[in-house]
């Protein structure tokens, strides 16, 4: 039995990048830390916020790697020579990643009572209408 995919549609020509973008995108097997929000803020504006309680500036990075949004999270260990009682609070490291669509940039990051704000913006592309020349065979 054959795998089906979309890409191989005769209409679809050239698609076989989104197929491999897709498959990424499901591999890429997030847990659920940190919780994230994503919103729609207008035409071609979108805002997705991560809860990043107890993260500074300085521990958290993000990326933009062929096309993919990655926001990675590391804190320092500074328990140690302290005695806790019950330890709820784990430092903890994390990555989350998200596959940008063609034109989708990212415009601004803000970490704002624990909140990592970082908002993307789709540039319209511009119409091109070629004309394409008939050869005499």
């Amino acid at each position: 039995m054959t795998k089906a995919n979309f890409a191989a549609h005769p209409y679809l020509l050239g698609f076989e990048q989104l197929e491999r973008l897709m498959e990424r995108t499901a591999k890429s097997g997030n847990e659920g830390y940190p919780p994230y929000n994503i919103e729609s803020r207008g035409e071609g504006a979108y805002r997705i916020t991560l809860a990043v309680a107890g993260f500074r500036e300085q521990d958290l990075s993000i990326t933009l790697e062929n096309a993919q949004l990655v926001i990675r999270g590391r804190q320092e260990d500074d328990t140690e020579g302290r005695v806790f009682l019950h330890r709820g609070i784990a430092a903890r490291q994390f990555q989350r990643s998200f596959v940008l669509a063609d034109g989708v940039e990212v415009s601004g990051a803000l970490l704002e009572n624990g909140l990592l704000h970082i908002d993307l913006q789709r540039q319209q592309p511009e119409t091109v209408v070629q004309t394409i020349r008939i050869r005499k065979g």
